[in-house]
């Protein structure tokens, strides 16, 4: 792993969650960052925090990923601030368990916008400087559901499936331009997320032992930045979980019926 001391890191939905604990750990080794969410009260504490404790540059603002003009003249004021981004961590993002009938257009629509064009949008900001640079690496923060579809979250995991067939496109476009392209995939995690997702908090409670941790998440990240990793799945009993389903699809779904109906 390459210091991250004096480097560049852009995070989105960096206000809370996993998001913030990047920041946390980012500071802690030395990376100047440009936080960037929705709150920007939180955001703000999250600033005072990280420079009170560490000898560090934070920048904050106040960003909607769903408006991709908000994104192109933000990142364009970033960047000619900062000079250059080395890391740039998609974040932002949410979902909402609904079964597929039920789901409201405008849900769906919000979903997309936020956690894929959103997501693409802030890649294409910070592509052409770190090609040029031939340095740089992009993480997207996708999900288990992204490789297992579970009832209830047919939207969500649709929304995933397509940030991990762009990252692993992207993977392959940038593998001359010494450009890192790497996902994440985490199982649950203990954080607010639920509080919109999981509105009966149904889900929460049937899986609440096997929660993450999101300081666990945040290290499994901070430590693999500026290398050459394709995946980061967590935890791993659930990610073999997934390879069986690739594999074995109808048997994986006929087991699991009741663990995936507990939404």
């Amino acid at each position: 792993m390459q210091s991250l001391t004096g480097k560049n890191i852009i995070i989105t939905g960096a206000s809370g969650g996993i998001g913030a604990e990047i920041a946390r750990l980012c500071a802690e080794r030395g990376a100047n960052l440009v936080l960037l969410a929705r709150g920007i009260d939180k955001l703000q504490a999250l600033k005072g925090e990280l420079e009170s404790m560490h000898s560090v540059k934070v920048d904050v603002h106040q960003l909607d990923v769903s408006d991709t003009d908000a994104i192109k003249a933000m990142f364009g004021m970033v960047l000619s601030e900062i000079g250059h981004a080395d890391i740039l961590v998609n974040n932002a993002g949410f979902g909402i368990f609904d079964l597929a009938h039920e789901a409201k257009i405008e849900e769906i629509k919000s979903m997309f916008a936020v956690n894929v064009i959103g997501l693409m949008a802030c890649t294409s900001m910070v592509l052409p400087g770190m090609k040029q640079r031939r340095s740089g690496h992009i993480i997207n923060i996708a999900s288990q559901a992204g490789k297992i579809a579970t009832p209830k979250s047919s939207v969500y995991s649709a929304t995933k499936h397509a940030v991990l067939g762009y990252t692993n496109s992207l993977r392959m476009e940038l593998a001359e331009d010494n450009v890192f392209v790497t996902s994440v995939n985490p199982g649950p995690i203990a954080t607010n997320f639920f509080n919109i997702a999981d509105k009966q908090g149904t889900y929460v409670k049937n899986v609440e032992r096997f929660m993450l941790q999101p300081e666990y998440v945040a290290r499994q990240v901070v430590d693999r930045m500026m290398t050459k990793t394709r995946e980061i799945n967590l935890p791993r009993w659930m990610n073999a979980g997934s390879i069986f389903y690739s594999l074995f699809p109808r048997a994986f779904e006929r087991l699991g019926k009741k663990a995936f109906n507990q939404k």
